[in-house]
């Protein structure tokens, strides 16, 4: 079975987190993720975000900071998603490549369809937040 590691941005500004739809046709299609994507050879998970974010959403990032690593097994692969907390450090965030985007309070997630890997880190948020308010 393949093994995928993806790295994924918890970017946050003013409390709300930027989340984006998979487009159509690709594996997940049509549900929400942090964004990212896959690991190259030779590449490390920090470099492989500042990357994806880039080519996805025209964005730059500052000091990844690692948050959580949630290893899930589809039918078809197994997929290691390490999430780093991160702000913005230039560009103006877009959707290059995936379908939409939107910034949403931690609350809010639940009102959208994420993978079942992303359920765990979610939930932090979710908990996190209610710890601060």
């Amino acid at each position: 079975m393949r093994h995928i590691e993806v790295a994924a941005g918890l970017i946050v500004h003013e409390g709300r987190y930027l989340i984006a739809k998979r487009k159509a046709g690709v594996h997940l299609g049509g549900l929400w993720e942090f964004p990212g994507g896959k690991r190259e050879a030779g590449e490390s998970l920090e470099e492989c975000l500042h990357r994806e974010l880039l080519e996805e959403l025209n964005i730059l990032v500052q000091d990844p900071v690692p948050f959580q690593t949630v290893r899930h097994e589809y039918p078809e692969k197994i997929v290691e998603l390490h999430f780093f907390h991160c702000r913005m450090r230039g560009g103006e965030a877009m959707p290059l490549d995936c379908a939409e985007i939107r910034w949403v309070y931690p609350f809010e997630l639940a009102g959208y369809d994420f993978p079942p890997a992303d359920q765990p880190v979610i939930h932090a948020l979710q908990q996190a937040t209610r710890r601060q308010g």
